[in-house]
């Protein structure tokens, strides 16, 4: 029998971590062990600090309410260890993949896990979601050859979607980020010096064609008007949850037809749905892991025991990260 920890969230900014044991493999069930997971400093802060709405989870595997106590995640990377006997051998010591709350070890059908390519370490394949999310990020904003592009927010989804965009030939990248350390890293990770690194001020207004609000802050999507060109568009990747803010929709943005775009990884955008799958997706992005290697932003590793220290962290110094990672092996 194997025990397991699992981090719940209890209350606003109160984890709980708790050990229990698991159930018997049923016959088509694998177990597997988590090498690490990746916190995510946007979604899973929302929970952290009670400020998700009441409503279904936005990843399809995981889809529950967001209530209290909570657990929580989606970015888990580990190895089979036991499977059923009607599991195919292929399986064994596998490292694979899984949409799955942060958890020491856990236990699910083998059509839940998505096999690991060979040619990525366990702290690269944590970054899936994130990536695919990027991926689905330039998907629905569709940039065009020449066109000048701005990313607002570092995070991340910013970082990844920097570095695809990147290898596009526009005439213009530029990246904003209140944090020095986020705005530098794609240059500290040698990235195309095509890209910029700005602060929001040093942009004139009316700028860009293609425009990326990723700050997780809805204040963030009046600067992203401000900064579309006439006929632009701006893709909405973040998520919210319970924060408010007024956007100006007055004068400028009537006038200039600018198109916001809601952008959700959980679905395929309906004009590509035809052509486009999650698998399809899903290889993409490994193939952009391989490229990028992202491991290089994990700034911080905590085992889960002390994984109160990591939110806290978030909440209090994000200046100081990037990614922050459990490491089930500390």
């Amino acid at each position: 029998m194997y025990k397991a920890k699992t981090l719940f969230f209890t209350a606003p900014k109160k984890l709980e971590v708790c050990e229990a044991t698991l159930p018997p493999l049923k016959a088509d069930e694998v177990l597997v062990k988590t090498v690490c997971s990746t916190i995510s400093a946007g979604t899973e802060m929302l929970v952290y600090r009670n400020q998700f709405p009441q409503l279904m989870d936005a990843h399809d595997s995981m889809s529950s309410e967001l209530k209290y106590p909570l657990a929580y995640g989606y970015a888990c990377v580990g190895r089979v260890k036991e499977m059923g006997k009607e599991v195919n051998r292929e399986w064994k010591d596998r490292l694979v993949f899984a949409f799955h709350p942060h958890a020491s070890s856990f236990i699910l059908h083998p059509s839940s896990l998505i096999p690991i390519p060979n040619s990525l370490s366990p702290e690269n394949a944590c970054f899936l979601p994130n990536m695919e999310t990027a991926v689905n990020l330039v998907q629905d904003g569709a940039p065009i050859l020449g066109e000048r592009v701005l990313i607002l927010g570092q995070g991340i989804v910013g970082l990844l979607t920097a570095s695809l965009l990147s290898e596009f030939p526009l005439e213009d990248l530029a990246v904003v980020d209140n944090f020095e350390l986020r705005r530098n890293a794609l240059h500290v990770a040698g990235q195309r010096s095509m890209v910029e690194s700005l602060a929001l001020q040093d942009l004139r207004r009316s700028t860009f064609d293609l425009v990326y609000e990723l700050t997780g802050s809805p204040s963030a999507l009046n600067d992203a008007i401000e900064h579309t060109t006439f006929s632009g568009r701006v893709v909405i990747g973040s998520w919210y949850g319970q924060k408010r803010a007024e956007i100006d929709l007055g004068g400028a943005f009537h006038r200039s037809r600018i198109r916001l775009v809601s952008s959700q990884v959980s679905t395929i955008a309906p004009e590509l749905s035809g052509r486009w799958d999650k698998p399809r997706r899903f290889d993409v992005a490994w193939k952009a892991l391989e490229r990028i290697q992202p491991e290089k932003w994990i700034t911080h590793r905590f085992s889960i025991d002390e994984a109160e220290k990591a939110y806290q962290l978030l909440d209090e110094h994000p200046q100081e990260t990037i990614q922050v990672v459990l490491d089930y092996e500390i």
